[in-house]
């Protein structure tokens, strides 16, 4: 391979664009905050922290789902992936600056007093005292046990998954020679990718999106929700892999990937949108049919309210498009069409992530606009700027990995 070609060399216009989409995230946060934040108003304040909210909770586990695929195929003792693993490690590198943003929005929210309560009702002196659903529940639902869960699970995210890419990297400089050699480094990554699989299963699958996302509704729980919130990130995730991928392809980078592997990621974005819409349909379909008023109010607003557009939209982007067009064969293996169905995806869940949380907080009416779409902005400028510093630093080919070939001669 070309020596300029190990590296990401960062093109002028790659650059241009990540600055200038984190420009004009910042720009709208500051008007957004003369706007909403800076007002006298409850409801605008609360307006423009729970946009915060929901792009830094939906970024942050974007990106953090990208680790969660290099650990899980780790453990599958898969090799398909190394020809592109630099890419989703690369990404995963993003967690601890999202998740410092995202920790500031969060701890905001739950220590800013009366003004805040509005999107966790449950941190309210007055409501805790009258209301006794969230009294019930504040053994679980309190400040301290917040922070703490917050801390563990964004501080666990950034150490583990910095490990693993530290581990991976180590190869590059460390043949190995032995097959005995070969068999302790198998183990050792086998080993640290099921600790971080334990700590993705305890945050992101179950504890994490009760406290994020679900007790904004601190009235209202499903068993389903972490699951379904896992869906609608995972997804996004493996679109924001297929984007780099292809990104770095065009540009003479990756000379090991080939159509086999866009193969095999358009069949994991199809896959999985099957399966989100699967959790979508159960987690409603079961509340719908029982029919109790306390589970059955959490979709009044979405399903049939004012977010109802939203909400069948959403399904139509994440669901119907990706099944409809990724279901050939080809399609699967066409740039274009993968780059165009991940861009659609992450928009997608985007807009999933923006009705779970702003159907609850404003329920009246839809308040998206451009300062919620500036923010989006700003992470993906964040996201590109993190990402493409990680790649320039180290090379884009795992070297001497005891299954690279297993990754060249791949077949689907």
């Amino acid at each position: 391979m070309m020596a300029n070609l190990e590296y990401f060399n960062t093109p002028k216009t790659y650059r241009t664009w990540s600055l200038g989409l984190t420009g004009a995230g910042i720009l709208a946060l500051i008007i957004g905050y003369i706007m909403y934040g800076a007002s006298d108003d409850v409801h605008d304040k609360t307006r423009f922290w729970a946009a915060l909210l929901q792009n830094s909770v939906f970024f942050l586990m974007v990106v953090n789902t990208c680790m969660f695929f290099v650990a899980a195929t780790t453990l599958a003792h898969g090799g398909w992936q190394l020809a592109f693993r630099r890419v989703p490690e690369a990404i995963a590198s993003c967690v601890p600056v999202i998740g410092l943003l995202a920790l500031v929005v969060l701890l905001s929210i739950v220590f800013g007093g009366s003004d805040m309560s509005h999107i966790y009702h449950w941190t309210d002196k007055h409501t805790l005292e009258t209301d006794a659903i969230i009294r019930g529940k504040s053994g679980f639902l309190n400040s301290g046990f917040f922070t703490v869960w917050t801390i563990v699970t964004i501080g666990g995210w950034s150490l583990l998954g910095w490990k693993m890419r530290k581990i991976s990297l180590e190869l590059d400089e460390k043949p190995l020679e032995t097959k005995e050699e070969k068999s302790k480094y198998v183990f050792r990554t086998t080993v640290w990718a099921a600790l971080y699989i334990v700590l993705f299963a305890l945050t992101a699958m179950s504890v994490t999106p009760w406290f994020w996302l679900m007790s904004i509704d601190a009235h209202w729980y499903s068993t389903m929700y972490s699951w379904f919130s896992f869906a609608s990130t995972w997804q996004p995730g493996i679109a924001l892999i297929i984007l780099f991928v292809v990104y770095l392809k065009n540009k003479n980078y990756l000379p090991y990937v080939n159509q086999e592997h866009l193969h095999d990621l358009g069949k994991f974005l199809f896959a999985f949108s099957i399966f989100w819409a699967y959790l979508w349909f159960s987690q409603f379909m079961l509340i719908w049919y029982a029919n109790i008023p306390e589970e059955t109010v959490y979709y009044n607003n979405r399903a049939t309210g004012t977010y109802s557009g939203i909400f069948w939209f959403s399904f139509l982007i994440n669901f119907l498009a990706p099944l409809l067009i990724l279901m050939r064969r080809g399609s699967k293996r066409n740039y274009t069409t993968v780059t165009i169905m991940a861009m659609l995806v992450i928009f997608g869940q985007w807009l999933n992530f923006h009705q779970l949380i702003f159907a609850s907080v404003s329920p009246d009416h839809v308040v998206l606009n451009l300062f919620d779409i500036g923010l989006a902005l700003g992470f993906v400028g964040v996201i590109m700027l993190v990402t493409g510093k990680a790649l320039n630093k180290h090379p884009l080919e795992v070297k001497n990995h005891p299954y690279i070939k297993e990754s060249i001669i791949h077949h689907t």
